[in-house]
């Protein structure tokens, strides 16, 4: 990869003379420096998706709706919606997902967990999605939140009868997603049972999985492996988390279960009051991050964008997915079908 250059000095107000140089883009270059990876090009058939979360008031609303709109001429092959426990996190969710059908050109997609409702209750909100014309679903168990509800006893016991049952009511009018986890859920029993949970949740009728965010890539393309040792064709697809904030990212890595490598807490130590530098490391970073991958042959990328688009934009930029694109460009033609 050929290293992020500075603009060039422009005229400055005081006659023309230019400005003087900046002293942080030493600093940065010095921090991109010491990245991991190979600098080498990419092809250009790389798929990206992202996810966005719903939001609680108007205004953190519209903005969802410009981060959106600023990520759409990229192309994505679709956008996710995440879902919560309880009826007014779903009404979020369909709402946002409502808003985003009738004010951007995206595919979308709704998350669906077992959290908190009955079976009947989680089936209706596929019918929900579908009356809205969304013909994805991310299929989760999900993370039972502290103070929510106690699973019902007639509720889904796993993604795995989850996805079945989505199955049995819509046949293949979906694309189903589940939830994959390159180093192993935090409350799997071993990596083998957790390869298991994935192979039973493909089995039951997902058409591909979504990997948890990760930063070790020999881990993910490991995992990779072992899917497809175990008999798991459907696509892995990686899960990406530009870095906004070192120590948010660092708490909730591990709550996740995932790592975080040892060369990467230099990178970004001391740059809490400096967040043009950030975001340029955090860019470089994740787009590195994707070339290796791409280099091993993974070419769709899920991006979880906390709702903020200025990072996951400039990690595409970087590599090479830029605006111009229309939603759903780089995928097959639009076709909701088994293997989508």
């Amino acid at each position: 990869m050929t290293p992020l250059q500075p603009d060039q000095p422009t005229p400055a107000a005081n006659g023309g003379a230019d400005r003087p140089p900046d002293p942080h883009v030493g600093e940065a270059a010095d921090r991109l420096a010491r990245r991991p990876w190979p600098a080498t090009p990419l092809k250009a058939d790389l798929e990206v998706s992202f996810e966005f979360f719903p939001t609680a008031s108007a205004e953190a609303a519209d903005r969802l709706i410009g981060c959106a709109n600023e990520l759409a001429p990229l192309g994505p092959r679709f956008v996710s919606v995440t879902y919560g426990a309880g009826g007014s996190s779903r009404d979020r969710t369909i709402g946002t997902l409502n808003r985003l059908r009738d004010e951007t050109p995206l595919r979308l997609a709704g998350h669906l967990t077992t959290v908190a409702a009955s079976k009947s209750e989680t089936l209706e909100v596929v019918d929900a999605y579908l009356d809205l014309g969304i013909r994805r679903v991310v299929a989760l168990r999900g993370d039972q939140p502290a103070g929510a509800p106690h699973r019902p006893p007639d509720g889904f016991r796993n993604a795995a009868e989850l996805v079945a049952a989505i199955r049995d009511r819509v046949g293949d009018r979906v694309d189903i997603s589940v939830a994959a986890y390159p180093e192993v859920h935090p409350k799997a029993v071993s990596a083998a049972d957790d390869l298991d949970r994935l192979k039973e949740k493909i089995d039951a009728g997902a058409d591909r999985a979504i990997t948890q965010f990760f930063y070790d890539n020999d881990a993910f393309l490991r995992f990779q492996d072992r899917c497809r040792s175990a008999g798991i064709s459907v696509p892995i697809v990686a899960g990406i988390m530009p870095i906004g904030s070192f120590t948010k990212v660092s708490s909730f890595a591990e709550r996740c279960g995932a790592s975080i490598p040892s060369w990467m807490p230099d990178l970004f130590t001391g740059l809490e009051d400096a967040p043009e530098i950030h975001r340029l490391v955090a860019a470089t970073v994740a787009a590195e991050q994707c070339r290796e991958l791409a280099e091993r042959g993974v070419r769709h990328f899920h991006f979880y964008t906390m709702n903020r688009p200025e990072l996951t934009a400039a990690t595409c930029r970087i590599l090479g997915v830029r605006p111009g694109r229309s939603a759903g460009q780089g995928a097959e033609q639009e076709q909701i079908s088994r293997g989508a």
